[in-house]
């Protein structure tokens, strides 16, 4: 059963990504080129259809949602395999599935970072970028991109981001400490919560984690990219020392705003990714058990 309920969440997930794939695209365009004088969501994806054509949002689908079905796979097999060894038939407690899935986080940004690089670089190729400093790619697809990243740049420049990412693993933990706090004001008014209750503090919760995090987002997805033409005294992409320089030359150049630059279309896509999840996850789970049911029923 609980690995029908992983693919139906899995359905979902991908569902949500493919609808509100274009919100990714709209903020990774905003994160990357700094010099985009369009601030808000719509007004950046109608300049992308304009310049790029209809389906230039939907550019790099493929590689993110293979990226997204590897990033699964490791971390939930990295999960159970961790708490299986630790509880060992014992009661699983929070503190320890914190620990397990931080953990597991970690392995999964140390596994899977090479495809994230690979499908941020082909999501941006062929982008009509506002920023003279970016130097354009011609990757032919996921192969060919591995091949030219490691001919022309090193194999280390396929974990450009890592530091980032492995800060970005404390996102659920702030997210579920979050969650956990709002649930306990609410249970102090109410017996029991409702499937809206759940969805709607789940939401407040991601959007707080979302919007503490996004900084070390903005810079994930500039190192990921990796295609900007770098000072001189800064050659090295993913050492802390940079990742620190690109924080200070953000705020220098644009403001403590610039380093929130797409913040509005992570936002929406979360929110809305989280609404249809729930939704796909619900319709699938009825239509899954009902099937059962007949199932069951033919057979008596």
């Amino acid at each position: 059963m609980s690995v029908a309920i992983l693919f139906l969440t899995f359905q979902g997930s991908v569902t949500a990504m493919t609808v509100f794939f274009p919100l990714d695209t709209a903020r990774l365009r905003l994160q990357v080129d700094e010099k985009r004088k369009s601030k808000t969501t719509h007004m950046v994806l109608l300049e992308i259809i304009k310049e790029e054509g209809l389906l230039a949002p939907y550019r790099g689908w493929f590689p993110v949602i293979s990226s997204l079905c590897c990033s699964n796979f490791v971390y939930f097999y990295t999960f159970n395999s961790l708490k299986a060894v630790w509880v060992k038939g014992q009661r699983s407690t929070t503190g320890k599935d914190l620990v397990v899935g931080f953990v597991a986080g970690v392995v999964n940004v140390l596994l899977t970072t090479p495809l994230w690089v690979v499908n941020t670089r082909l999501k941006l190729q062929g982008a009509k970028f506002r920023n003279e400093d970016i130097v354009p790619t011609n990757y032919k697809g996921i192969i060919d991109a591995f091949h030219q990243i490691i001919r022309d740049e090193g194999i280390l420049a396929l974990w450009n981001g890592t530091f980032p990412s492995l800060l970005l693993v404390f996102n659920p933990a702030i997210q579920f400490m979050f969650y956990e706090g709002l649930k306990r004001q609410l249970l102090k008014k109410r017996m029991k919560l409702s499937s809206l209750d759940v969805f709607i503090i789940g939401a407040i919760a991601k959007a707080i984690a979302t919007t503490v995090t996004y900084p070390m987002q903005t810079i994930q997805s500039i190192l990921r990219f990796g295609r900007h033409r770098l000072n001189p005294e800064n050659r090295t992409l993913g050492s802390l020392r940079n990742v620190l320089y690109l924080l200070h030359q953000r705020v220098r150049r644009f403001g403590i705003m610039g380093l929130y630059k797409g913040l509005e279309a992570k936002l929406l896509q979360t929110v809305l990714t989280a609404a249809l999840m729930f939704l796909v996850y619900e319709k699938l789970t009825a239509a899954t058990f009902t099937v059962m049911g007949l199932k069951s029923a033919g057979k008596h």
